[in-house]
């Protein structure tokens, strides 16, 4: 681990120089972006609740909380982040808060939360044993019959989009797609920069074994972008509405087929403390 920092140094690196901020405007962002609105939206409480947001990064999310009339508390464990959220919540008429912090001891309170959201953890976090420490901690800090949703970067991403682009025959590339489709274990090679860093693809049942070991009940999963982006002409596709109308219909149809939740690139799980 690096000093003064609750990750590694190469995840450390990594956010420093992205524009985190920036990531949910382009490519698949948008679309990314869209359906966790989506997808959270149907989970949310009907009243004005308290929703712990893990990992939340620059706060996009928290902000839109927040704009809905939950009281959002924003945990990340990369200080640029928290700046950037704080800077953020500061112009908003309903402010989130933004606090320092790691999935695995939040230092909220037992049943404290009507929601807790985690993104980065079950994909920044390598080991089997500190994801479900970090799902058995969101279960402490919710309230009985409170909701987690997590967010999971699929096993497959790197090797379809390698197919996609050319990229799987390079063969630094090759092999990190093997190991990822083996062991679920990402880690980039150097020839390679700008990917990201060393992480955790899930297996669906990986998925869905890791949330029944923390005690969550009524889980379910569902394909964030699905298999839409595969479509060989998707940008001019969404920017027809007729087309993307279509093409959400089809995601929708299959947002929680067994059979096709690999050619996802992101999956939320949802489960509720008993």
């Amino acid at each position: 681990m690096a000093v003064n920092t609750l990750v590694s140094n190469e995840i450390a690196q990594f956010y420093a120089g992205a524009a985190e901020e920036k990531r949910l405007t382009y490519g698949l962002g948008p679309l990314e972006f869209e359906r966790n609105k989506e997808l959270i939206g149907r989970f949310l409480p009907a009243k004005a609740s308290v929703i712990m947001d893990v990992g939340g990064g620059p706060g996009v999310y928290a902000e839109w909380l927040a704009g809905l009339g939950h009281t959002v508390h924003l945990i990340d464990p990369v200080s640029k982040h928290i700046q950037q959220a704080q800077k953020r919540a500061s112009k908003l008429k309903k402010p989130f808060a933004a606090v320092l912090g790691e999935a695995r001891s939040l230092g909220f309170p037992a049943d404290s939360a009507d929601m807790v959201i985690e993104h980065g953890p079950l994909y920044h976090l390598q080991q089997r044993i500190d994801r479900v420490k970090a799902l058995k901690e969101a279960s402490r800090v919710l309230k009985p019959g409170g909701a987690m949703l997590g967010f999971a970067i699929n096993h497959s991403v790197s090797t379809l989009t390698g197919l996609l682009n050319g990229m799987i025959h390079d063969d630094q590339f090759y092999s990190m797609c093997m190991d990822e489709l083996k062991t679920g274990l990402h880690n980039p090679p150097a020839a390679w920069p700008g990917i990201l860093p060393e992480a955790f693809f899930h297996k669906p049942n990986e998925l869905l074994d890791e949330v029944a070991e923390a005690g969550f009940t009524d889980v379910e999963l569902f394909a964030v972008e699905g298999m839409i982006w595969l479509d060989a002409k998707y940008f001019e596709s969404r920017s027809d509405p007729k087309k993307k109308a279509a093409m959400m219909n089809l995601l929708t149809a299959t947002e929680q087929s067994p059979e096709l939740l690999c050619f996802s690139p992101h999956m939320m799980i949802c489960g509720r403390k008993k």
